[in-house]
């Protein structure tokens, strides 16, 4: 559960496509000040998921692009046709429309105080950079400290922010911006030996990327501290269907359809369940795994591969299976 949550009626006051399938959404809160916010800060959104006339109210959660103004918040949502439905819910909502927001709040917070920084970014996980990029680009140009960026997309017609990017990265000659496009390899190896001793590195993308950054930089002996890392989920390995989840100390059986998550699932079901970022990194709401009937798909990112190998955990708020799973919950009955 995750109970101090403060949620503010808010108005969509513009949208603007910027790519084909990545579309900038303005919120204006409508107390009229939008609160300030740190760079890798979230937003979080209740949206009617679903079909017209027959979804449900959840929640999703964005990063706050660019700077704040004070008067409203950005965030940009790729359309993914075949997700779980948030993405088509926010792509529905036109200006005007009223919704509910949280307050910013940050799982990824940027330290000014290190000596150099990497950063890249992978398709729409160019959002929580944007406001990073512009914020070091600042620190680069008074005191000269090194910043490079590594923008990747299937194509060049899906590099959003890119103009934006390349004016804050180009003022000075201790920044760089490198974009790469279809299947084109980085070379994380030689980037972070080209790092400052005590660099940090930034990234955010998907699954596939982080892993190979996460490789990389383990290799190169580099000190784990220095590697801050958000990803926006992973499509997992297997297909996407329903399944069913077993739970004996509440002697329930229910099952996880297609456009919803395990956690969406058991808080239906009125089984609580601790959780936090709801991107399967912070591991909160991890549970324990007493039986599969079928095959656990895997798509956080905090889990090490030997546990996800193991097979003795699920991250609920982003993981599937296929098949049956029987979990543990938190729930204790109440001592006599």
């Amino acid at each position: 559960m995750k109970s101090d949550i403060h949620w503010m009626p808010a108005r969509l006051v513009a949208c603007r496509d910027l790519t084909p399938t990545v579309r900038e959404f303005e919120i204006r809160p409508e107390s009229g000040a939008a609160a300030s916010h740190e760079p890798g800060a979230h937003l979080q959104v209740q949206l009617l998921v679903g079909a017209p006339g027959s979804g449900r109210v959840q929640t999703r959660s964005y990063s706050l692009v660019g700077a704040p103004d004070g008067q409203s918040w950005r965030i940009a949502v790729k359309r993914l046709d075949d997700g779980r439905g948030g993405s088509l819910a926010m792509w529905r909502l036109a200006p005007g429309d009223r919704l509910l927001v949280s307050e910013p709040r940050s799982h990824f917070g940027l330290d000014l105080t290190a000596p150099g920084y990497l950063l890249v970014a992978g398709g729409i996980g160019i959002t929580p950079m944007v406001h990073m990029a512009e914020r070091l680009a600042a620190r680069a140009a008074r005191d000269g400290v090194s910043v490079r960026m590594l923008y990747g997309a299937r194509n060049a017609d899906e590099l959003a922010y890119l103009p934006a990017l390349e004016q804050a990265l180009a003022a000075g000659p201790a920044t760089s911006l490198q974009a790469f496009t279809g299947s084109a390899a980085i070379d994380f190896a030689a980037e972070i030996a080209a790092l400052p001793a005590a660099g940090q590195l930034y990234t955010c993308g998907p699954v596939p990327m982080l892993e190979a950054v996460k490789r990389a930089w383990a290799d190169a002996g580099r000190a784990q501290a220095d590697l801050r890392f958000e990803t926006f989920g992973s499509s997992g390995r297997l297909a996407t269907q329903a399944f069913a989840v077993r739970i004996p100390r509440h002697d329930l059986e229910i099952e996880v359809p297609v456009g919803s998550t395990l956690l969406e699932a058991l808080e239906g079901a009125g089984v609580q369940t601790l959780w936090d970022c709801r991107r399967g990194e912070c591991g909160l709401c991890a549970m324990d795994v007493l039986a599969v009937d079928g095959e656990i798909d895997h798509r956080d990112v905090f889990l090490s591969a030997h546990e996800k190998a193991a097979g003795g955990r699920i991250c609920a708020c982003v993981s599937r299976a296929v098949g049956t799973i029987t979990l543990d919950s938190a729930w204790r009955p109440d001592s006599p």
